[in-house]
């Protein structure tokens, strides 16, 4: 598998939800449930300021919670295409893990050879699996594969 060449942005990232100023404030006020608003003043002063009691017919519209049709729509639309290049990208990388997927070949070394490649590979700090693949690679060069 090729790890060092799948990025970050080979994978595709939500972006972060932004929430409204009056909608955070109106939760943080109400406590627990932002559905039930208070009845009684919390205090004489805040009695003559409360606002009285309003129905849901009586809020306004607000166009960032409830987006038009066409909006959503569109919105719709371009999520779609985004999972679908998410999916694209995400298989295109699956196939090209398994074309460099490791193929394992098994040697018997007598002892002799496995020590020298042992002492080869601590001295040049690389693992014993690489001198092999170099060894076998020039090889197959010198004998025209």
């Amino acid at each position: 598998m090729a790890k060092g060449q799948t990025t970050v942005s080979d994978f595709a990232v939500a972006p972060r939800r932004k929430r409204p100023v009056e909608q955070s404030a109106t939760q943080a006020d109400s406590g627990g449930n932002p559905a039930e608003l208070p009845t009684e003043p919390r205090n004489a002063d805040q009695a003559q300021n409360a606002a009285p009691f309003r129905t849901e017919a009586d809020k306004p519209v607000n166009r960032l919670i409830a987006p038009t049709e066409e909006a959503q729509r569109e919105r719709a639309a371009t999520r779609a295409l985004e999972r679908e290049d998410s999916r694209t990208r995400l298989r295109d990388l699956k196939r090209a893990r398994d074309r460099e997927s490791k193929h394992y070949v098994n040697c018997p070394l007598d002892y002799d050879t496995k020590t020298r490649l042992q002492k080869a590979a601590l001295e040049n700090e690389v693992k014993m699996t690489v001198i092999m693949k170099a060894a076998i690679d020039q090889f197959l060069k010198d004998n025209g594969y």
